[in-house]
Parts: structure tokens; sequence; C-alpha cells
């Protein structure tokens, strides 16, 4: 089961598509949004989960304050899943507060190749299919990175055993965090 950690829609249960996708837990989840919430890095945030899958990273966000959430599922199941659980997450909002939610049914690199310099993002979940060739894993972080605010943070989740992701100009590693057979790797612009 998974379910919504905490903010407004705290408890709240998503739904997950049957097969194609690898939810992230609610225990990596709580980890990550903790040290997020900590860095002041959601309230008000434009956000980017991109691999979407049920959608649970960005409506976490949603959740906690973000103030526009952007999904990307290429899946058309598992995109119509990611718009039954924006829609659950945004009718517990409060009126005064509901988060705009967008779901996008395409490919990641269409979606970045489309959406232009009006579209950019102070956080952004990555969190593709542990199959996905680090090759393939650059190009997406090649294509981001244009979209990003100066002082964006790019979650990257992969199997620990893939190791940190090579990263394009524009983007150095921040840190990294495991959870069992999980790893996160935040990534930031550089500093100068």
């Amino acid at each position: 089961m998974t379910r919504i950690v905490s903010g407004f829609a705290g408890s709240l249960t998503l739904q997950v598509p049957k097969s194609g996708t690898r939810p992230t837990s609610d225990r990596v989840r709580e980890a990550v949004f903790s040290g997020l919430d900590a860095r002041d890095a959601v309230r008000g945030a434009q956000v980017l989960d991109l691999f979407a899958g049920s959608g649970a990273l960005g409506l976490e966000a949603a959740s906690r304050g973000a103030a526009r959430v952007v999904l990307v599922e290429k899946s058309a199941a598992a995109a119509a899943i990611c718009r039954r659980n924006a829609e659950a997450v945004v009718r517990a909002a409060p009126r005064d507060a509901r988060p705009e939610v967008d779901v996008r049914a395409t490919a990641v690199q269409s979606y970045l190749a489309a959406a232009g310099s009006s579209s950019r993002f102070d956080l952004v979940f990555v969190d593709p299919p542990y199959h996905l060739p680090d090759a393939d894993l650059l190009a997406v972080l090649t294509a981001l990175v244009p979209l990003l605010t100066e002082h964006a943070l790019v979650c990257v989740e992969r199997s620990t055993r893939d190791g940190e992701p090579s990263l394009p100009e524009g983007l150095a590693l921040d840190r990294t965090r495991t959870y069992g057979e999980t790893a996160v790797h935040y990534l930031a612009r550089p500093s100068t």
C-alpha cells in the first residue's frame, strides 16, 4: 500500500499501477522529504516528477505545500492512475491552498524537449526504471538542465548497484543517501 506520508493529504492511500512501475517505498519517501523539508525545498516550489508511476513523489510534494506539480508518465494506464491520485490529493487540500497538478502522458524525453524555457522547476524527482541505461539517464539529465531554476534540487533514485549517475555540465552531486537497495542522489547547480 502506498500512501501520502505527511501534509494536508497525509495518510491518503494512493492507487498504484498493477505492473510496470516500482513505487518508492513510504520509508524512502519519508526520509527524502524529511531532508527536503529541512532545506525548505518543497513549500511553494515548482515540482517536476519524471517517470512518475503512481505520482507518489510529486503528490507528496503537493501535500507538503508545493505550488505546482507536473507528473510525467509514458504508460497510459499509469498516467490515468496519476490523474486519479492527483484529483484525490487536490480534493484533500484546503480551498485557499490547492496546488496545481498537471499530468502528462508522454515519454520523459518528449516532455523535456517540448517544455521550453517558460517551464522552470525548483525541485525535480527522477525515478526511472532501474534497468534504464546510464547513457539514457544522462540524456534525461542533460535535457533537464535548461529547465532548472538557479537553486534547483534534483533527486535521482537508482539501485545502489548502479553507482553514481553520470552528470551533464550544469549539475553536480550534492550528496547521496542509501536506504537498503535504494540510493537517492541529490544533484544541484555547481557552485561558482
